[in-house]
């Protein structure tokens, strides 16, 4: 009801004539996420949402390749396997904080071989499972999925060389075998790598000919 309308506006003088063109109603941004309808926000929210915003982490799984190494993997079901027989316990933490899609560096450990030889990601987050799979028997695991080998292996001794790396968790705690990596750690170590196979280095390398 328009209050120009109203009879107790025309029956009191005391009140001034208001023209209905005064009141108008404005349009509020659509962008302003306050403004919001309650019923909108009682949709489901799929995963993807969720998990829009978040930024990616990075981490290093360490694996001794007597046991489970970068071959095994590559060979696995879709080079999908599961990453169990973790004890530790600030490691199955790590481990629990992976989300879908996290990026992991492929370390192999032991007296012979500790580098840095591939990159997986997280196919599937944690879960209870029984004992089983490569690794022997953990309380629970997740499921990576093969990315592409390193371009170039990186020691371990050549990561405590680079002053870059300084406080890397590999190097503080380098009995822990599942570590979280620092955004700037990753590309550093993937410099160092010269990048690895599916980061899209190896699109368009020379215009080459015929």
């Amino acid at each position: 009801m328009l209050l120009g309308r109203h009879p107790c506006w025309r029956q009191n003088p005391a009140f001034p004539a208001i023209k209905a063109s005064t009141f108008r109603l404005r349009r509020l941004p659509s962008s302003n996420p306050s403004l919001r309808f309650a019923a909108g926000d009682r949709e489901p929210r799929s995963f993807a949402a969720e998990e829009m915003g978040k930024p990616k982490q990075y981490w290093l799984l360490k694996t001794e390749p007597g046991e489970w190494s970068w071959d095994d993997q590559v060979a696995s079901d879709g080079g999908v396997a599961e990453w169990d027989g973790v004890k530790n316990k600030q490691a199955q933490k790590n481990l629990k904080s992976m989300r879908l899609r996290d990026l992991c560096l492929f370390y192999h450990s032991g007296a012979k071989a500790r580098r840095v030889v591939g990159v997986v990601e997280v196919a599937r987050q944690w879960y209870e499972e029984g004992d089983g799979g490569h690794g022997g028997g953990g309380d629970g695991a997740v499921d990576v999925r093969v990315v592409g080998e390193m371009r170039r292996h990186v020691e371990l001794a050549e990561l405590k060389g680079d002053g870059a790396l300084k406080g890397f968790a590999l190097l503080r705690q380098p009995r822990l075998s599942v570590v979280p990596v620092a955004a700037d750690v990753w590309e550093r170590i993937c410099e160092l790598g010269g990048g690895y196979e599916g980061d899209g280095g190896d699109a368009d390398d020379g215009d080459g000919e015929g």
